[in-house]
């Protein structure tokens, strides 16, 4: 088939309501798959050995499945509350009722509307950590995922940590670290994190035993 003279596709050509509906298609895609995750994580809990329901840092099955609810809740808040967000990156993570908001928008106005739209029922504390800027290229996004792997790993073969409870979100670079520890497990995530190349910047959003 002769594609010579065929102009290349290009997004942004498209119509603004096509691709906010690609975008809150995305969206759905991504909640549809944590909340599988959830319930097959709290199924597996239910099933497992009893002595983790005594284990202080762990999550409960029914907290899980909540944080990933609330994830859901807040994103579909904040997502229609301006078409701005449309245009930036915004992650949104719960963790045992604490949100951790990151990610990039246009303004400042953007960044405290998208607070304001997760201060919620249910959630404990909002940690606003968005960055006003332009949103980062899909490039550096896979980055992201790739120091998170190497910071998980290295996590799982430390002898002084139990690497399943402590959650790592990587934003532009920058290290968010999650988790019911006491404060000396929490030090020593830090430390790992720390000593990962390309790490820019560590956030500490735990809770201490």
């Amino acid at each position: 088939m002769d594609l010579e003279g065929v102009a290349p596709f290009n997004a942004r050509r498209m119509p603004s309501t096509i691709r906010l509906q690609l975008a809150q298609l995305r969206t759905i895609i991504e909640v549809t798959m944590r909340l599988s995750v959830a319930l097959l994580v709290s199924l597996l809990l239910a099933s497992g050995c009893t002595t983790m329901s005594s284990d202080p840092r762990a999550r409960t099955p029914g907290t899980v499945i909540d944080d990933a609810s609330l994830e859901w809740d807040v994103r579909r808040n904040i997502e229609k509350s301006d078409p701005g967000f449309e245009r930036g990156n915004l992650t949104i993570v719960v963790y045992n009722g604490i949100m951790l908001l990151a990610g990039q928008v246009e303004s400042d106005a953007l960044k405290q509307l998208a607070e304001e739209r997760a201060t919620v029922p249910n959630i404990r504390a909002v940690h606003n950590e968005i960055e006003v800027m332009p949103p980062i290229s899909m490039v550096a996004r896979a980055n992201d995922s790739w120091l998170t792997t190497k910071i998980k790993t290295q996590m799982f073969s430390d002898a002084e940590l139990v690497a399943g409870k402590i959650k790592v979100v990587t934003v532009n670079n920058i290290v968010f670290l999650m988790g019911i520890l006491p404060r000396e497990e929490a030090d020593r995530a830090v430390e790992i994190a720390r000593g990962v190349y390309g790490v820019k910047k560590i956030v500490k959003v735990f809770e201490y035993l």
